[in-house]
């Protein structure tokens, strides 16, 4: 959300600009806070990171 809603919208002439931006969407965000609700499957996760450390360790 942060990244669609702010960052890629808005022009930063500094890091303080764009520090000061992410920390507005911060407190506006937490103004009415929702918990996160997890829609990917945890099953799926853990065998894509198993993969992942698979390929890993073939590189080595």
């Amino acid at each position: 959300r942060l990244s669609k809603r702010r960052l890629k919208r808005g022009v930063f002439h500094s890091l303080v600009d764009l520090q000061a931006a992410i920390n507005r969407f911060v407190a506006e965000h937490n103004q009415e806070p929702r918990p996160f609700a997890w829609t990917a499957d945890p099953d799926r996760i853990i065998e894509a990171v198993k993969r992942g450390h698979q390929e890993l360790d073939s590189l080595h």
